[in-house]
């Protein structure tokens, strides 16, 4: 039914987006009344965030809509278009920001909500990898980072090495995020107690209790009564600290001309 290695042999089957066939198949008559790519794309987001990406079927995914596996394929030709609609959809959620507002709010806004967008969604962080992302929200999405990194004011030059600090950082940092939390609650753990365990059962190791040490100030000192109070206070510390990295680098290319 097509995989992304297919993909990489048939250069038409690259992108969803970049196909405009219809299914290979027509509908026949008798097909599940209410059924369409939207209805379809929603019910593999449920699954997706339920189950995650390794057990992601299109069988999964007709049970869930109580029809016929076989019926899903009068909408798309391959599960990975599925999973490109899927990808798109979840960036469909991220609102816009206000092109009047000053560009550190803006960017503050955006990558925040890129942040959490990632950890509602685990199984985006793998996909992004693997297909090229350009549906309609992932593309307004892009627009929304490029304009305001624009409005930085940093020479052109500087401007892709900007929007990869800033939005690699929270990848990276929403990625880790929204595996701990997936971790946890398969543990049927708080996040507290995922780590109060972790660390006990590390503090008892003699090797790894004297590596830890050293490290104990630095963590007490992040602050925030939860793991996830800390969590905050470092996105922050290390978001402002990128903000105030592009604000000088401005600065001098002003100064310097």
């Amino acid at each position: 039914m097509g995989s992304a290695a297919d993909r990489v042999k048939n250069p038409s089957r690259v992108s969803v987006w970049l196909d405009r066939r219809t299914p290979s198949r027509t509908r026949r008559a008798d097909q599940p009344a209410g059924l369409d790519r939207e209805r379809i794309t929603a019910a593999s987001v449920r699954l997706l965030d339920a189950d995650g990406l390794a057990k992601f079927s299109m069988r999964r995914l007709a049970a869930e809509l109580d029809v016929t596996a076989m019926s899903l394929y009068w909408y798309v030709d391959t599960k990975d278009d599925l999973l490109e609609l899927a990808l798109d959809t979840v960036f469909g959620e991220l609102p816009a920001t206000p092109e009047d507002a000053d560009w550190r709010e803006r960017l503050r806004e955006l990558a925040t909500n890129y942040r959490r967008m990632l950890v509602r969604h685990p199984w985006v962080s793998a996909l992004m990898g693997s297909f090229l992302n350009i549906g309609p929200h992932s593309m307004l999405f892009s627009y929304a980072v490029q304009d305001v990194i624009r409005a930085t004011g940093l020479p052109l030059k500087r401007q892709a090495g900007a929007m990869a600090a800033v939005f690699q950082f929270v990848y990276g940092f929403g990625t880790i995020e929204g595996n701990f939390v997936q971790r946890t609650a398969r543990a049927g753990l708080t996040q507290d107690e995922y780590v109060q365990r972790a660390m006990g059962t590390i503090r008892a190791h003699p090797e790894l209790g004297d590596i830890l040490r050293p490290s104990e100030p630095l963590m007490e000192a992040r602050g925030g009564a939860t793991v996830e109070e800390s969590r905050e206070q470092e996105f922050t510390v290390a978001l402002d600290l990128l903000i105030t990295g592009i604000e000088a680098t401005g600065a001098r290319a002003e100064r310097t001309g």
